[in-house]
């Protein structure tokens, strides 16, 4: 385990009827508010009118940005960067799940730099301040409601990346079960993957003595696994939207990887596919990540054992560290498979035609991955294991 400073200064507020803290938290920043948020969901359940309600009674001068995509766009950031510069906007409230939040970060970063705020994401240049913003989270996904990170997709150029600054972390996040219900159930299965996904980012690591993150980490996954079969059969399910929600907020708010760094090679692999594709995030991430496990098997088979032991409950008597880890690996695609993730690309109708490309753009900044440094022609064998 390396020294580490551990750092989170996001506020988070969990639980029913918490929407009402708006009234507190949202003055303290300021009366010109710009709210984000996504494809229209928030006004057929009822949360737009609610909030909006809400920040009527606070008096605050209101500007909206909606519309934000699933892999939210650079363009995007941009109009929304241009109404905070244009209007003097104080504070940023993003109502929506992660890409949202993302968008909402970008645009908050943007809004304090003289360029374009394509150089922040492209690390031409570093946010070194942004505009407060907070958060009311809709869905269980990404954590990005607890953590500085953002990815942001430039569909002109069919490049995604993620970047983040230690001045991206939302003020205050609220999260409401309730504010999750009308998710449907094809986005719950993508967020349920997407925080799974983030745990075995941190866990596959080359680190000694990390024997507390390791049970953290295998507990989230045990508690995900066991509640995902419940929530999926009631959607509406108050104390298991609740569970699947503290989960995707603990998976990625730096709690799980004090003392060490992920690896993070899957989520590269899966931008360069979503950038030409548009695919889910979630939904490409279920079908990379065993594959990813099986080609990088050899590198550290123990740690593979230890994770199919201890949260798929492989029995490893008689069994190698190898064979035991490739029964955990196939025990996590058949759960990922019973809550209906899908496990090929040919499933979103893609074939070999693009792989070349593909690599080229997981490769844009040379060789990477820290469990193991993967070079073009692993991410093609795992691209190719994929179709």
């Amino acid at each position: 385990m390396k020294n580490f400073t551990y750092w989170n200064p996001t506020k988070l507020i969990f639980g029913k009827g918490q929407l009402e803290q708006l009234k507190t938290e949202v003055p303290a920043y300021g009366k010109k508010v710009l709210l984000v948020y996504g494809g229209g969901s928030i006004k057929k359940s009822g949360l737009y009118d609610k909030v909006v309600q809400i920040l009527k009674e606070i008096d605050v001068e209101l500007y909206e940005l909606s519309g934000v995509e699933p892999n939210p766009r650079i363009s995007t950031v941009r109009k929304g960067v241009e109404i905070c510069k244009s209007n003097g906007v104080e504070f940023i409230l993003a109502v929506g799940g992660g890409s949202v939040i993302d968008c909402t970060k970008a645009i908050a970063a943007g809004a304090k730099y003289d360029g374009d705020a394509w150089d922040l994401v492209i690390k031409k240049a570093f946010a070194k301040e942004a505009l407060p913003f907070g958060t009311v989270l809709t869905l269980a996904a990404t954590g990005s409601e607890m953590n500085s990170g953002s990815v942001i997709t430039n569909w002109e150029t069919n490049e995604k990346y993620g970047w983040g600054s230690p001045a991206t972390f939302p003020r205050f996040s609220i999260l409401d079960p309730v504010n999750t219900y009308t998710v449907p159930r094809n986005q719950t299965v993508y967020g349920i993957v997407d925080m799974m996904s983030h745990v075995f980012e941190h866990y596959f690591h080359l680190e000694e003595n990390t024997l507390l993150q390791d049970r953290m980490c295998e507990s989230l996954l045990i508690t995900v696994m066991e509640t995902a079969p419940k929530l999926l059969n009631d959607l509406e399910s108050y104390e298991d939207r609740a569970t699947i929600l503290y989960n995707g907020t603990m998976a990625l708010n730096g709690m799980l990887s004090m003392g060490y760094q992920g690896d993070w090679a899957t989520h590269n692999i899966e931008h360069a596919v979503s950038a030409v594709y548009d695919i889910p995030h979630g939904g490409g991430l279920a079908i990379l990540f065993p594959n990813w496990m099986k080609h990088n098997l050899h590198v550290k088979p123990e740690r593979f054992k230890q994770l199919a032991v201890r949260v798929f409950g492989v029995n490893p008597e008689g069994k190698t560290a190898e064979e035991a880890g490739l029964e955990g690996i196939e025990k996590l695609r058949e759960f990922w498979s019973s809550i209906g993730a899908p496990a090929r690309l040919a499933d979103y109708d893609i074939d070999d035609s693009k792989l070349e490309i593909m690599a080229d753009k997981a490769m844009i900044n040379g060789e990477f991955g820290r469990f193991k440094k993967l070079n073009r022609e692993d991410v093609l064998a795992i691209y190719k294991a994929s179709l």
